[in-house]
């Protein structure tokens, strides 16, 4: 098991959740569409050649973004971060994937 940890632009934020969920994030046993999110600011600078969504190359950038948190199963892993790169506008979006130990559902 995964958490993956993602920074989303607001205008994205549901459409990139969804594409997540429908790929296999988000469940814990009988949930679905799990999640956990809170506002923040990211920077960047795009350096040439970048092709920023947001920004120009050469000017720092700061963005606010929602840092959304969902598991994954191992089985879903793949599928999950296809479905990330696919659904993010971001050329390179930035997320974390941490290993956790599976917890154990009581539903």
């Amino acid at each position: 098991m995964y958490k993956l940890i993602v920074f989303i632009p607001e205008e994205a934020k549901e459409h990139v959740k969804d594409a997540l969920f429908e790929a296999g994030a988000g469940a814990l046993g009988a949930y679905s569409r799990c999640s956990w999110e809170c506002l923040g600011v990211g920077q960047f600078l795009p350096k040439p050649p970048a092709n920023p969504h947001i920004g120009h190359p050469g000017v720092v950038e700061q963005v606010q973004e929602w840092r959304v948190e969902l598991l994954v199963p191992d089985t879903m892993l793949d599928a999950v971060t296809d479905a990330l790169y696919a659904s993010h506008p971001y050329e390179e979006p930035a997320f974390d994937l941490i290993r956790v130990i599976e917890p154990v559902p009581r539903t």
